[in-house]
């Protein structure tokens, strides 16, 4: 490795800057500028997580970590072993931001902030010595052809790069690190084809229902604590919070569901017909029976004023009109054949999803650089020396929770240590 290699980051979000900052953190010798196309680094950080930043997931176990990814999940498993959660949270401590650890697992700064997390990032770059250069992006990357199979290590000449700027200027590097995302016109999947790389084609991974429904019509704001979700003629399948939206469904259980059926469901062209259970684990059958022991309990309530199962009353009048039963009826006037048919309203109701709109806080994809292509240890190609990959612009995402931000803070590390030349 030359003694101050010239290492090059082609995009300014969390994987970008953390392979930065290890990298010239790990070799302070080494001569390391971030590019970032826009005026504003990490600006996905700045949004996520409802602008509080959901770092990672309380989940330490790299065996159950990696169970929350519908894509990536095997070649992450050797990563988790070297960097993780742990790593993560112990990263920023030693930088001065503690993290908290809310009920569902998700991490976030104490400060509910997501600028300390982002001037966390700032602050160690600056201090690692990353030139941080904006409103710049890398246009295209002509690499040196891999040397012929064979060829003496001492023989193999070091990885160059010539790289066009987005002004049209040049320049040289000796490292290349491509973090740049992984949405459709991500330049990081451009310039990773020119050399060499298959790409997957990207879609959307996370994202919430276009349903038009009158059970869901003018309660916006409605959540649910835990449902079941399912896509008819499909296995997918998930559970969690669900919340009602202006435009249809989204919660947990809809992103999760997303993210698992990204292929599928873009090729349905994101129409196909939801299931929901609204109170699992009940059956249409256990339920029509709790329905009636609630009956003979309390004959002379109204069925608008009380839920048995604990549904919101919003949602419940809604429920119950679909079965058609007027809220203002008592208990004890609803016959077995309506109580059934309110069962199948609570746990077996189907929607009709007609689109997809992007979560604000949680803009992922799955598609990218194939992972087959990429040495997971170092995170460099396996076709063209000297070139590296960290985030989502590699065939990776996670389930919702902070899954994709812990694949970014890992991949970076790992690309940055290599490029250090300490892996």
């Amino acid at each position: 490795m030359a003694e101050s290699p010239r290492v090059v980051i082609v995009g300014g979000g969390a994987a970008g800057f953390f392979a930065a900052i290890t990298c010239a953190g790990g070799n302070p010798a080494a001569l390391v500028t971030l590019y970032e196309a826009t005026a504003h680094p990490l600006a996905k950080v700045k949004v996520s997580g409802g602008g509080r930043c959901n770092v990672t997931h309380a989940c330490f176990e790299p065996r159950e970590l990696v169970k929350r990814y519908p894509r990536g999940g095997r070649e992450l498993l050797g990563a988790f072993h070297r960097w993780q959660p742990r790593d993560t949270v112990a990263w920023f401590v030693e930088r001065g931001v503690e993290l908290k650890t809310e009920a569902d697992g998700r991490m976030f700064p104490v400060t509910d902030n997501s600028q300390t997390i982002v001037d966390c990032l700032r602050n160690a770059a600056e201090k690692a010595g990353v030139k941080v250069v904006t409103s710049l992006g890398v246009r295209s990357a002509l690499g040196r052809p891999p040397p012929r199979p064979g060829t003496p290590e001492s023989a193999r000449p070091a990885p160059l790069f010539a790289l066009t700027l987005t002004d049209g200027s040049t320049l040289n590097c000796d490292r290349l690190l491509l973090a740049t995302g992984g949405n459709r016109s991500s330049v990081g999947l451009t310039i990773a084809q020119a050399l060499g790389h298959a790409i997957e084609p990207p879609v959307p991974s996370l994202f919430t229902f276009h349903v038009d429904d009158p059970r869901i019509d003018g309660i916006s704001g409605v959540s649910v604590a835990n449902v079941v979700t399912t896509v008819h003629d499909t296995k997918l399948r998930e559970t969690g919070p669900l919340l009602v939206t202006h435009w249809g469904l989204s919660g947990p259980a809809i992103l999760k569901l997303s993210a698992w059926g990204a292929r599928e469901l873009a090729a349905a062209n994101y129409e196909f017909t939801l299931g929901v259970n609204f109170a699992p684990p009940h059956t249409r059958e256990s339920l029509a029976r709790e329905l009636a022991a609630a009956r003979t309990a309390n004959p002379r309530k109204q069925l608008g004023t009380w839920c048995p199962v604990g549904l919101p009353l919003r949602l419940w009048e809604k429920l119950l009109a679909a079965a058609r039963l007027a809220p203002a009826a008592l208990w004890s006037n609803i016959s077995n054949e309506a109580l059934g048919a309110l069962a199948a309203q609570i746990v077996t109701a189907e929607f009709t999803v007609v689109g997809k709109s992007m979560n604000k806080e949680e803009f992922v994809t799955c598609g990218g650089v194939r992972l087959s292509e990429v040495e997971f240890k170092t995170m460099e190609s396996r076709l063209c020396p000297g070139l590296y990959f960290a985030g989502e612009v590699l065939d990776i995402d996670g389930v919702t929770g902070g899954f994709n931000f812990q694949a970014a803070w890992t991949t970076g590390w790992l690309a940055g240590q290599a490029m250090a030349g300490l892996a």
